[in-house]
């Protein structure tokens, strides 16, 4: 590396720093490029991604689909309002209704976006069908994104004193405890909104027969049923979307991050039942713009077409038996998770340093807990990738003396 590059991206962090609103403390480097299952920094130092976007680069970095997708339709309409239809928009809505138990879409940009439109369609349907009723049960430790609304739905204890006061009208209650949910059910209630697998909540699954109940009594009381599915959604949990793992039809399902395979980009998915809203009680300046309609398309058309939902599955037992492998000499615990949501948690709290230490050898990884580590690699990551990983990860660990 020449001594130019070097003083290059030191005089990029310099002016990030004057720049960029302090948000996360990052490390000391810049990403430049990507390319399948790599990212490269301005300084040449390639890395193997195994957070991939935090599950958004679900075909890899920069795939040929997505870039022909963007110049084709950069070339013919970007943007023509959401007053319109546009071409992409109609197909895209199809493929999604098509291959779902849905019959309706809404497009946003964002993961907390679409559950912002949930919400409200929740509190639409209270108003209109419930005598007004408002409130909607979440669980514990979930995740749905980082409006002031979206955080008070999440079930993060340490956001509870942060940016007061929160948005009412959430009840949150532990995962898989089916009397919590049914005690807090109340005639102010008017749906259940959860994640099948919490993701950013350490990788912690429904149990089928808690989530069968959790059907049983929205049908019951007349609540609205919402998966969140941002996280597992397009194939991240082996099958296309993770409902489909249990027989469960829900009525109310919200998409992001691979829908648009780094491109911003989320969905509503609703029954019929639930087409309720009326003009003017939902919208959004980039609804269903034409530029991200035809990159969803071909993302979700490529996932289809190549059986990614096969292949993560597929890839994630390789993971997983690769960890399993590895776990008795570095005490690693809980081994768990779908497809290619995986993680596992550590003899002691020392995610960051492991994280970090990864980095030094080019392996990215997350921990979203101090003591838990995340893998979501993109649905493309193949056996030869898998093993490097495990490489790494083996150094760090024994670097680290973790064991």
């Amino acid at each position: 590396m020449s001594l130019q590059i070097a003083l290059e991206t030191s005089q990029l962090l310099d002016e990030a720093k004057k720049s960029i609103l302090f948000t996360a403390a990052r490390p000391e480097l810049v990403m430049e490029r990507g390319e399948g299952m790599y990212l490269w920094d301005t300084e040449g130092n390639r890395y193997l991604d195994f957070i991939g976007g935090w599950a958004v680069t679900c075909l890899g970095h920069s795939p040929e689909v997505i870039r022909e997708a963007l110049n084709r339709q950069a070339g013919m309409l970007i943007n023509s309002s959401p007053s319109f239809y546009n071409k992409p928009m109609l197909e895209f809505a199809s493929l999604l209704t098509d291959n779902s138990c849905f019959d309706r879409v809404f497009f946003a940009s964002s993961g907390a976006e679409a559950n912002e439109g949930a919400i409200k369609l929740a509190r639409k349907h209270g108003q209109l069908n419930l005598g007004g009723a408002f409130e909607i049960i979440t669980i514990i430790n979930s995740f749905h994104g980082r409006t002031l609304a979206m955080m008070s739905a999440t079930g993060k204890q340490q956001w509870g004193p942060l940016f007061a006061p929160k948005v009412p009208g959430f009840k949150h209650v532990p995962l898989n405890d089916i009397d919590a949910c049914q005690a807090a059910i109340n005639p102010n209630t008017c749906a259940i909104m959860l994640e099948l697998v919490q993701g950013e909540g350490g990788v912690h699954e429904v149990d089928a027969e808690y989530l069968y109940k959790v059907r049983e009594l929205c049908n019951e009381f007349g609540l609205m049923l919402i998966f969140d599915e941002i996280q597992t959604g397009l194939g991240r949990t082996g099958k296309l979307f993770a409902y489909e793992h249990y027989g469960i039809e829900v009525d109310v399902m919200t998409l992001g991050k691979g829908i648009g395979g780094g491109f911003p980009l989320s969905a509503l998915l609703v029954k019929e039942p639930y087409n309720i809203f009326e003009p003017g009680d939902q919208g959004g300046t980039y609804s269903g713009q034409p530029l991200a309609m035809a990159v969803g398309l071909a993302v979700v058309k490529e996932i289809i077409d190549k059986k990614l939902s096969v292949h993560a599955e597929e890839q994630g037992n390789y993971i997983y038996n690769s960890l399993r492998d590895i776990a008795r000499k570095y005490q690693l615990k809980q081994l768990r998770g779908k497809g290619l949501l995986l993680a596992f948690d550590l003899p002691e709290a020392r995610g960051s340093e492991l994280v970090s230490e990864c980095l030094k050898d080019g392996l990215l990884i997350n921990s979203p807990k101090p003591t838990t580590i995340r893998l979501m690699p993109s649905l493309i990551v193949s056996k030869e990738e898998i093993d490097a990983m495990i490489q790494i990860l083996c150094g760090a660990l024994d670097r680290l003396q973790i064991s």
